[in-house]
């Protein structure tokens, strides 16, 4: 193996030169050598060199002179002093002046590779430190500017940025948390988040991420009101160097203009709706009214213009009814009278009124209800979920089969499942199901009508009476829903 330590060999003696050169090679030491005193400061200026052996007496430059100026010039270099036993006293001098070491003529092989190994062995450890020192230096001064860099970052943006320790302190803010905190003093960190956060919801949200109650990767957004603004905090732990949970990050972000530009979709939305909806309601009762034959016989060919008229306006007033339903679920209105309710009888009269329609289809519709407890809900809103979920079954079960509606309750939640054995959903389309307007696409359900608005108001619906609400489906083999909803309790 190759040593990295390089060694000047400084002796007037030829034979004294070659010795160490053969012996240090043979130890894997590099050596350079020179005959006199100007020669060696020659080389120590064009070369580095790691270590200097150096003879006292030599023509041209002593070395006494040469080891002045290498402590000058080199003082990191450490110097041995090769003598005889008439120059002994002069190297104890020269150690005085900072030889290292010095070794006599004639040498004994394991005394002088033993002083030369020592030596070597602190220019590694010195070397290696001053490396050490260079790294530690360009790390600070990373680290430095990488500070200023993320300083800048973050008070140069236009979200809220709150940083707090283990001890619900802050640590670190920027001006626009105060800004949107509508906090005018200046504040200095670190200081308690409860002095700047008034919003219980959060601090309790920032008391469960500290907990270590939710995973490391978790994140949780909720809005809090802020004077007149509304705005979105998003908190997330921030994980040490031991992957230890070492405080919270929160972004605070003003959303006070899209609550309101949302505000006024939901007006225009059911402004349009409620101005739409009763002038089709006239035309479609006018119609009706042609075809009973109340203002005269039709023809066969008339009936059937007004029959597919008909048809296209109850599918109007089905999308303006899903629109107004849509409108009062993001207004928080949409369930308005909870009671305590037993949702037996509402699953069977459901299911009792779909089994014609399953019928038709070929389709077994089953019901099966077991030790259920009661919930607090609104009747129509529940009705209306199931009505949703079993008409959705049977629409896309087009080649017959089973649609099974089961209830049973569940510790403190009651479940339940509705069932099919038809087309399924493709996996890719399960987290979309849940959105407006998004409808799942297979060659057998294109003659299915709907808004894409129905699975929106369920999920809106369960999630209105903090119930959840999961999809399983096996493409071509069917899909359950399953809901699950909290039952009234004792202390109720």
């Amino acid at each position: 193996m190759k040593n990295e330590i390089r060694i000047l060999v400084v002796d007037d003696e030829k034979v004294v030169r070659e010795g160490c050169r053969r012996v240090l090679t043979g130890k894997g030491f590099e050596v350079l050598l020179a005959e006199n005193g100007q020669q060696a400061m020659d080389i120590l200026a064009d070369s580095p060199v790691d270590l200097i052996l150096l003879d006292l007496k030599m023509p041209i430059m002593g070395g006494e002179e040469v080891l002045q100026q290498a402590n000058t010039l080199y003082p990191d270099i450490p110097v041995i002093i090769i003598t005889g036993h008439g120059t002994i006293d002069t190297a104890v001098d020269c150690m005085k002046q900072g030889a290292y070491d010095f070794i006599t003529k004639p040498f004994q092989i394991d005394q002088f590779l033993l002083t030369i190994n020592r030596a070597a062995e602190k220019r590694r450890l010195e070397l290696k430190a001053a490396q050490f020192q260079q790294e530690n230096i360009q790390n600070l001064y990373d680290l430095d500017l990488e500070k200023s860099r993320l300083k800048t970052i973050i008070n140069c943006m236009a979200n809220g940025v709150m940083v707090a320790n283990r001890n619900m302190e802050v640590v670190l803010h920027n001006p626009a948390l105060m800004r949107l905190l509508e906090i005018s003093e200046k504040i200095e960190n670190p200081i308690s988040v409860t002095r700047i956060i008034n919003d219980a919801a959060l601090r309790s949200t920032l008391h469960k991420i500290l907990s270590g109650e939710s995973s490391e990767d978790a994140f949780f957004s909720q809005e809090i009101k802020v004077a007149k603004n509304m705005l979105r905090a998003i908190s997330a732990p921030a994980i040490g160097p031991d992957a230890e949970i070492v405080g919270t990050v929160t972004v605070l972000e003003d959303i006070t203009a899209f609550k309101k530009l949302d505000e006024m979709k939901s007006d225009f939305v059911n402004m349009v709706a409620h101005e739409l909806r009763s002038p089709l309601t006239s035309i479609r009762q006018q119609n009706s009214v042609l075809l009973e034959g109340l203002a005269g016989p039709l023809l066969e060919k008339q009936e059937a213009f007004l029959s597919r008229g008909v048809k296209k306006i109850d599918q109007l007033l089905e999308l303006i009814n899903d629109l107004l339903d849509i409108a009062k679920i993001e207004a928080g209105k949409h369930v308005q009278r909870r009671v305590p309710l037993n949702i037996d009888q509402i699953l069977m009269e459901t299911v009792e009124l779909m089994d014609g329609r399953a019928g038709e289809r070929g389709i077994e519709l089953s019901c099966s209800c077991e030790d259920l407890r009661p919930i607090q809900a609104d009747p129509k809103s529940i009705e209306e979920v199931f009505n949703n979920l079993i008409t959705n079954a049977i629409n896309y079960s087009p080649d017959g089969g089973l649609v099974a509606v089961s209830a049973k309750g569940l510790n403190e939640y009651l479940e339940i499942k509705i069932t099919d054995t038809g087309v399924g959903i493709d996996a890719e389309e399960l987290p979309k199901i849940f959105d407006k307007f998004y409808r799942v696409k297979h060659p057998k359900t294109r003659q299915v009508m709907g808004t894409g608005l129905g699975l929106s108001i369920v999920k809106g619906i369960v999630d209105a009476h903090h119930g959840t609400i999961d999809v399983e489906s096996i493409p071509n083999k069917g899909t359950t829903f399953r809901i699950l909803l909290p039952v009234i309790t004792d202390s109720e």
